[in-house]
């Protein structure tokens, strides 16, 4: 994984804090504002749901309602692209569909 620091970031996350809390190699991060944050000494680090098996970047269409334009849910990265969380399932916006990209354990 790279290490990445969040620079400036003086918001400390908890179970409590009311950010999303997310399974992810091994440890818990934090959904804020479309970055992924996990605790890292005394400073947070920007991870990214790595594309693999669990979690391709293929398309695979499936049924979304809102098409994910304003709609609330949140932008998680994924690869090099953003995700949105729906359900504890990553959907991707693709032309006129959703695409499936795996799913995450929401904590």
């Amino acid at each position: 994984m790279i290490h990445t620091i969040h620079d400036e970031h003086t918001h400390r996350h908890s179970e409590h804090c009311g950010h999303t809390a997310i399974s992810h190699a091994g440890h818990t991060d934090y959904l804020h504002d479309g970055h992924l944050h996990h605790l890292h000494a005394e400073h947070y680090d920007e991870h990214t749901i790595e594309v693999d098996a669990q979690h391709p970047a293929t398309c695979s269409p499936v049924i979304c309602e809102c098409g994910h334009n304003a709609c609330g849910h949140e932008k998680v990265p994924h690869g090099d692209h953003f995700d949105y969380l729906y359900n504890g399932v990553l959907h991707h916006p693709h032309g006129d569909h959703c695409d499936q990209h795996g799913s995450v354990q929401v904590q």
